[in-house]
């Protein structure tokens, strides 16, 4: 039996505005919760995402992509990791998936991990996000490598 974990105050307050977010998919939520440097990893592609911009690009583009997107359980792991089961659907696919999300000490995200099943799912996924953001993303990801 481990003991119980719990995320710290500022953490908390994130997540609880990071559901707020996902719930009213107001772009203007969202920044505030992001270290202005939190790495995204998706499920379909293999580099990291580096930057406040360009995550909360994917982010917002997803949130509008999903449809009857919700949390079922959350996991904690120490007082600044959590992780969000989710489901959703993308157009005749249903969609399981996990945020793995860790915060820095003033409470804002800096790593963001997606994870999503069925493999169907996930190509449908990431097909409409190319169709949506593809070549924007592609830019910043440059712009994040060339150190600006």
């Amino acid at each position: 039996m481990g003991e119980v974990q719990s995320l710290a105050p500022l953490p908390q307050q994130t997540l609880a505005g990071w559901h707020a977010f996902v719930a009213t998919g107001n772009q203007d939520l969202l920044a505030p919760l992001l270290s202005e440097h939190i790495v995204f990893r998706s499920p379909f592609v293999q580099s990291p995402i580096p930057g406040r911009t360009a995550t909360a690009l994917v982010l917002t583009t997803v949130v509008q992509i999903f449809e009857n997107f919700r949390y079922h359980r959350e996991f904690v792991a120490g007082s600044h990791d959590a992780a969000l089961e989710f489901s959703a659907n993308i157009g005749k696919w249903q969609l399981k998936g996990v945020d793995l999300i860790k915060f820095d000490e003033q409470g804002e995200m800096i790593e963001f991990e997606v994870m999503v099943r069925p493999i169907k799912a996930l190509q449908a996924l990431g097909e409409e996000m190319g169709n949506r953001i593809g070549p924007e993303l592609i830019r910043l990801k440059q712009v994040a490598a060339a150190g600006g």
